[in-house]
């Protein structure tokens, strides 16, 4: 075994021979474990005997999760929007900023993520027209 430090656990450098992974109550080897290549969806990882998979319900939490955190600053930006448009009694823009916010409120709830059965599926349902750029890409 060499000194070089591959893995790091509770916050001590450890090389790769020893360390671990732990999923719920499960714990085993690194060098005996495999693991998904992608590791966006980490916290969603179940441990099948010696190979980690990704538990898509979970995933699914976490990724919208992660639109509800990319939206908000969207909705206070439509906020003020919807602002501006009542201080020049603009009913169009008004209408338009009520849609934006409610397009946005609504993300989450979409059906692409709901039927999503693979992490593949689950990171195509990213609406990029509405929250832009997928941090799942």
């Amino acid at each position: 075994m060499t000194d070089e430090v591959n893995w790091r656990e509770d916050g001590v450098d450890k090389p790769l021979a020893t360390a671990s992974i732990t999923i719920g109550d499960a714990t085993i080897a690194v060098e005996d474990a495999t693991s998904p290549s992608d590791k966006m969806f980490r916290n969603a990882w179940v441990l099948d005997g010696t190979v980690i998979t990704e538990d898509v319900d979970a995933a699914r939490d976490i990724f919208k999760d992660k639109m509800r955190e990319v939206r908000k600053p969207l909705l206070e930006a439509e906020d003020v929007v919807y602002m501006k448009a009542m201080e020049a009694d603009d009913s169009d823009a008004k209408t338009a900023s009520v849609n934006q916010k409610n397009a946005l409120r609504d993300a989450p709830a979409a059906s692409a993520i709901s039927s999503a059965t693979t992490i593949t599926e689950l990171k195509a349902a990213w609406p990029t027209d509405l929250l832009g750029t997928s941090p799942y890409s």
